[in-house]
C-alpha cells in the first residue's frame, strides 16, 4: 500500500475513534504527525499498538518551548513493522506542572525512555514504576535540556568583538 494512502487510512481511523482529541495532523517528510492530549494519551497509544499494529516504541522524548503557553511537548515515535510506517505523536503539557501518564503499562521498554526524558526535561510520568535520574547525578537540581539559561556566559572575555576586529 502506498505511504500516503496508508497515512490517510490511519488518520481516518484515529479521527473516527478519538474525534477532536486528535488535532494538528500533518505529514512532514511523509511522517504522519499529530497532536493529542494527556488525558487520552494512554488510550491513543493503546489503540495504535493493539488495533493499528504500531507495536514498536522507537522513542519518547520532549521539546521545550520557553515562553509559550504549552511549554513542553512530549513526543512519541512509533513504528508499524508490518506496514513499514512510522508515526509521531505530540502531547503539549504545562511547564509549571510537567506531568503525563506513563506508557510503561503499554510497552515495558518505555521505562528507560521515560526516565531519560524525566532526567533531561523534568517531565514526571505518572504511574512510572521507577522514575528517577538515569544519566545525571541524583542531587543535580536542574534539568539540563530546559532552555532556562543564557546560551553564552556574558562574562567570557574570549568572545569580545574587539578581539575579532569588529
Amino acid at each position: 500500500m502506498e505511504e500516503t494512502t496508508l497515512n490517510n487510512d490511519i488518520h481516518v481511523k484515529l479521527t473516527e475513534k478519538f474525534g477532536e482529541k486528535v488535532t494538528a495532523i500533518s505529514e512532514p517528510y511523509g511522517l504522519l504527525t499529530f497532536v493529542t492530549y494527556k488525558d487520552v494519551i494512554v488510550n491513543v497509544l493503546s489503540h495504535l499498538k493493539n488495533e493499528l499494529k504500531f507495536n514498536f516504541l522507537t522513542d519518547i522524548t520532549a521539546v521545550h518551548y520557553p515562553g509559550k503557553d504549552h511549554g513542553i511537548a512530549v513526543v512519541y515515535h512509533l513504528h508499524n513493522m508490518v506496514e513499514k510506517v512510522r508515526i509521531r505523536i505530540k502531547v503539549f503539557i504545562s511547564e509549571q506542572n510537567p506531568t503525563i501518564p506513563t506508557a510503561t503499562t503499554i510497552w515495558k521498554g518505555a521505562n528507560w525512555m521515560e526516565r531519560e526524558t524525566y532526567d533531561l526535561f523534568g517531565v514526571k510520568f505518572e504511574g512510572h514504576p521507577d522514575l528517577r535520574r538515569i544519566l545525571n547525578m541524583d542531587d543535580l537540581g536542574v534539568f539540563p535540556m530546559l532552555k532556562q539559561y543564557p546560551l553564552e556566559d556574558p562574562n567570557r572575555v574570549d568572545k569580545k568583538d574587539e578581539f575579532f576586529g569588529r
